[in-house]
Order: structure tokens, then C-alpha cells, then sequence
């Protein structure tokens, strides 16, 4: 499977699977964005 980047729609943090090393599905349910801490369910797949 790709590898994809994730965008959150509060601060428009990009998480990238390729760099991070973990794909977003198997962050754990309580991740939230490293900028601004917005919660797993505001991030939307680009």
C-alpha cells in the first residue's frame, strides 16, 4: 500500500507516512497534532 500524507484542517499540518515511518491509521487514538494538538479526527487524507 502508498504510503500518504495526512493534512490538519485546523493548522494545515502535513503528516507524512514516508517520513514518519508509521502509517496514520496505526497512530494510537489519543496522537494529536504536533503544531497545534488537534485530535486524529481533524486530520483529512490528501
Amino acid at each position: 500500500m502508498k504510503m500518504a500524507k495526512w493534512e490538519c484542517l485546523i493548522c494545515g499540518y502535513i503528516y507524512d507516512e514516508e517520513v514518519e515511518g508509521t502509517r496514520f491509521e496505526d497512530l494510537p487514538d489519543d496522537w494529536s497534532c504536533p503544531e497545534c494538538g488537534a485530535p486524529k479526527e481533524d486530520f483529512e487524507r490528501l
